[in-house]
């Protein structure tokens, strides 16, 4: 049993917080929502809490509002995946899980998963197992997880955006066969452990930044995925560096990670008031914005990025787009609603 072909160009919201209710946004925009996150109890796929099955019920009830829209489960994310490469190592844990993923989806009513394991085989969030077995694991999970599902279940996983990522952690020719579709993490390429400042998101590599949306796109298509399987990341929020006091302050310079902000606060903490300049980066298609009284550097999407991001993934023919997350948007008007009206325009 394979996965489907689809040919509609997919706009894929991750959800992840109840401080905002889920249909108060625009979710008539999306063809995918993302619960995130479920978790991993033993070897089955589990729902931990009342308030995430209100949540996840919630989300299946928008289908009234937008009846063609998936509703899917996530499981893992940074730090949720702990238990992971131990569990998945088994062939009867991997059948059970596959068999828990269902039981969960009927009951729900909803339409699939996705796996958000970070990393197999490469270094995730530190402490965490990994073997070079995870590899060979994670495509025996994705064909059970299939195998107990059936073809209209729909099967999407989060892909590291980085090199390393792509060249070790997965069977990209197995993993095709079952995947419907890979949510390209082309964000937080630079991160919490960063030491030198850049973009965080950037639709294109610059001859200091190698790690790019456009870069694991192509790496991708070179390992055999088909382009109309792979969606590309938009971060829907920004991080901000400390610049060492001795050096200049802009991009690629030493650095330790401040603080993150959602693009709904970005207009108030990245102002002039606050003593932040805008800048764009036209090679790397993307924003940045400086203080250099605080020696501060922000990297984010912003509306002119997010629109750029859309077009690229349209022009090539790829599966769609993907955002970390719905709560850090505006309820309207926010980024969701250009990528959207730029998936129309642009037809």
């Amino acid at each position: 049993v394979y996965s489907q072909k689809q040919d509609a160009f997919r706009i894929v919201g991750y959800y992840c917080g109840s401080t905002i209710p889920v249909d108060s946004f625009e979710t008539e925009k999306l063809t995918h929502l993302i619960f995130s996150f479920c978790h991993l109890q033993g070897d089955q796929f589990a729902v931990y809490s009342s308030a995430d099955s209100a949540t996840i019920k919630r989300m299946v009830a928008l289908k009234s509002r937008n009846p063609s829209m998936k509703v899917i489960l996530s499981i893992g994310g940074w730090g949720g995946c702990e238990k992971c490469s131990d569990v998945f190592s088994s062939e009867k844990a991997r059948k059970n899980f596959a068999g828990s993923v269902k039981a969960v989806t009927d009951y729900f009513h909803t339409d699939g998963i996705d796996l958000d394991w970070e990393y197999p085989v490469v270094a995730g969030f530190p402490g965490h197992k990994r073997s070079l077995d995870d590899k060979n694991n994670f495509t025996e999970l994705l064909k059970e997880i299939r195998k107990a599902n059936g073809e209209k279940f729909e099967i999407s996983f989060a892909a590291g955006g980085f090199t390393s990522y792509i060249d070790s952690a997965i069977d990209w020719k197995e993993i095709v066969r079952y995947a419907d579709y890979i949510n390209i993490m082309s964000y937080d390429l630079v991160h919490g452990f960063s030491k030198i400042s850049g973009h965080h998101t950037p639709l294109y590599s610059t001859k200091q930044q190698t790690e790019s949306t456009d870069h694991a796109v192509n790496l991708l298509l070179q390992k055999g995925v088909p382009a109309e399987k792979l969606v590309i990341g938009s971060a829907f929020y920004g991080r901000v560096f400390k610049v060492d006091e001795q050096c200049k302050v802009g991009l690629y310079q030493p650095c330790v990670f401040q603080n993150t902000f959602q693009y709904k606060n970005a207009v108030q903490e990245l102002s002039a008031l606050n003593g932040f300049e805008r800048f764009y980066d036209d090679t790397a298609q993307a924003p940045y914005a400086l203080n250099k009284t605080k020696h501060l550097i922000a990297t984010f999407d912003d509306e002119k990025s997010v629109v750029n991001k859309t077009r690229y993934a349209m022009n090539r023919h790829l599966g769609g787009i993907m955002f970390w997350q719905l709560c850090d948007d505006k309820i309207k008007d926010g980024l969701l609603n250009l990528i959207y009206q730029t998936s129309r325009s642009d037809k």
